[in-house]
């Protein structure tokens, strides 16, 4: 019986969630995406193939059991369905939400290949998640049995939020320290509403909070609390700060004012929104309202930072990038969705430097031309000698990609061995750096990457962590 309500692909067409249209929603920070309806969400789930070698779940960093979930959802099981997808994703709402799915699940599944058009997983499970919500099913962690043993873990984005929700699972005791005033790292202050809106991530938050997770904000490690002290009051330390340090663009004039990294303008919009008073922002520094801006950058960073200026009210707004848009790093979906909000795209430019002065009033472009592939398999891009130009811009945001901080000198810690690229070393699959006790897990490992990623390292991490408190434990008893 349940086989005939799935397979529905040949006869059932891939539908998407209603997208607003685009001049409605350029005026605001809300999501782009409607909800799926009870009944369109069962015939869209009923198309998958449920092939026997899932690509879609093979190729997503958390292996989540997406076939299964899928026929649930659409026999209308959907609080078994939320269950199975919650055991393997700390976030499903938000990864349904900001996982570049395009790449991973949805790009991968097989009748995708064979031209019918791939299930839209992540919408799915958006709205698994989000009826999860709403009918109660999403409780407070109540561990079968408390332990004493605590672990502190430095940062609140997915990565250290996934390991505290997986080591309250367990009965451990978890305090987790964070710089910013509210948790969630860049799902809070770097992605915009109209991706992900922020009572999804504080929701996660109340809920962690409610199962005994102790939060300690506005706190600097190395200025408020040294390194030292937390390993002293804790059994184990997770270290899941992240990558903030921007990479920055050394040329003539850089130093004027109008030019801003991306981290300071997407945390003024999301503090806006928050209803926080954020001078730099009233004061026109970090607000693109009336203004020429130009993004320089092809991740997903830098469509984050042209959608919010055209939501600020920006004059135009320009998206510079040295290579053409097959080579770009950010999503198709993103990009596609910033030209229908009016943002213009420059292939194959590069700047050169800046002009006006003390005030920043254009970019000098260089022309680039693609030349022949890089060890990553990607063309490089060459100078075109003689055809440089300048646009005009009142505001340019960088948006080339973050970078560790130094963290061994931040906060005064021998012995913590870092890469030669800055992250910290970490054995593979479990986190453990050098220093015993102390674990590391998400971008300040591998580098910027998803947040899935991140969600998958702090579950692994948190697994690892547990065995280690297994033994001291076992050796504590002898």
């Amino acid at each position: 019986m349940a086989t005939q309500k799935m397979l529905k692909f040949v006869e059932v067409r891939r539908d998407m969630p209603t997208k607003r249209a685009a001049d409605e929603r350029k005026q605001d920070f809300n999501e782009i995406y409607a909800e799926y309806a009870k009944a369109k969400a069962e015939e869209q789930a009923s198309r998958c193939s449920q092939c026997g070698v899932p690509y879609c779940q093979s190729h997503c960093p958390l292996n989540n059991n997406i076939p299964d979930w899928l026929r649930m959802t659409a026999e209308g099981r959907l609080e078994e369905a939320y269950q199975l997808s919650q055991a393997t994703n700390t976030f499903p709402e938000i990864c349904g939400r900001i996982c570049p799915q395009d790449r991973l699940c949805e790009g991968n599944c097989v009748i995708e290949q064979s031209g019918h058009g791939t299930v839209t997983i992540g919408s799915v499970e958006k709205y698994i998640t989000d009826m999860a919500w709403e009918n109660g099913w999403v409780k407070p962690i109540a561990p079968a049995a408390e332990r004493s043993e605590s672990v502190a873990i430095i940062g609140a984005g997915p990565g250290g939020l996934a390991a505290a929700d997986m080591l309250r699972r367990a009965g451990v005791q978890v305090t987790v320290y964070d710089r910013y005033d509210r948790a969630g790292g860049l799902l809070t202050y770097g992605i915009p509403g109209f991706k992900l809106e922020k009572d999804v991530v504080m929701k996660r938050f109340d809920q962690l909070v409610q199962s005994g997770v102790e939060f300690v904000l506005n706190c600097n490690v190395g200025e408020d609390i040294t390194f030292d002290a937390i390993r002293g009051k804790h059994d184990a330390v997770l270290i899941a700060t992240g990558v903030y340090k921007t990479r920055d663009l050394v040329a003539p004039g850089s130093e004027a004012t109008g030019i801003v990294r991306a981290i300071d303008y997407l945390t003024a919009s999301n503090r806006r929104s928050f209803g926080d008073d954020v001078p730099e922002f009233d004061s026109g520094e970090l607000n693109a309202e009336g203004k020429n801006v130009i993004v320089i950058g092809g991740g997903d960073t830098a469509m984050d930072c042209v959608r919010t200026a055209i939501r600020q009210g920006a004059t135009s707004v320009k998206c510079l990038y040295r290579r053409d848009r097959a080579n770009m790093p950010g999503s198709q979906r993103e990009t596609q969705n910033a030209e229908e909000e009016g943002v213009e795209f420059v292939w194959l430019a590069a700047p050169k430097g800046f002009v006006g002065g003390d005030k920043v009033e254009g970019v000098e472009v260089q022309k680039m031309r693609l030349g022949a592939p890089d060890a990553s398999g990607r063309q490089m891009p060459e100078l075109i000698e003689g055809a440089d130009y300048v646009e005009k811009a009142d505001l340019v945001v960088k948006a080339l990609g973050f970078e560790p901080e130094d963290l061994p000198k931040l906060w005064g810690v021998d012995g913590l061995e870092v890469t030669r690229w800055g992250t910290i070393k970490a054995e593979f699959g479990t986190g453990k750096t050098s220093l015993d006790g102390v674990y590391a897990a998400g971008d300040i490992v591998r580098g910027a990457s998803l947040v899935v990623w991140a969600i998958r390292d702090g579950r692994d991490s948190a697994a690892a962590i547990l065995d280690y408190l297994n033994q001291s434990a076992s050796v504590a008893a002898e």
